[in-house]
C-alpha cells in the first residue's frame, strides 16, 4: 500500500465519511432502512478510492462537502447525555460548599 497522501488527508476523508453516515442516520432513524443508504455511501467513497490526482481529489472533496451541507438535517440527533442533549446537566448535584457563611456573622458580635 503506497502512502501517497498524508495522514491528515486520510483523517479528513474518514471524518467526511462519518459525517455522511451520521447525517443519513439523522434522516432515517430505523437502522434496517438506514443500512442500504450506508452501503450506497460506502460505494460512493469506494468509487473514488483510486483517484490519486490531488487536483481531482480536491474537486471531489469540495463537491462532497457541498453535497453534505445541502443534505444536512435541520435538527440532527444529539445523544441525551451530550452537550445540547435533552438530559445535559439535568438534575445536577447541588454545590458541596457551605450554604451560609457563619464566620461573617460572628465578626460583628
Amino acid at each position: 500500500m503506497s502512502t501517497t497522501f498524508s495522514t491528515a488527508h486520510r483523517i479528513h476523508v474518514k471524518s467526511l465519511y462519518r459525517r455522511y453516515l451520521n447525517n443519513a442516520l439523522d434522516w432515517t432513524i430505523r437502522r434496517d432502512l438506514w443500512r442500504p443508504q450506508a452501503l450506497q455511501i460506502r460505494a460512493e467513497f469506494e468509487r473514488n478510492r483510486n483517484v490519486h490526482d490531488p487536483r481531482a481529489l480536491a474537486v471531489i472533496l469540495e463537491k462532497a462537502e457541498a453535497d453534505l451541507a445541502d443534505k444536512k438535517h435541520p435538527d440532527p440527533y444529539i445523544a441525551p447525555m451530550f452537550p445540547g442533549g435533552t438530559k445535559w446537566e439535568r438534575n445536577t448535584p447541588p454545590p458541596m460548599g457551605p450554604l451560609y457563611h457563619h464566620e461573617a456573622d460572628c465578626v460583628d458580635h
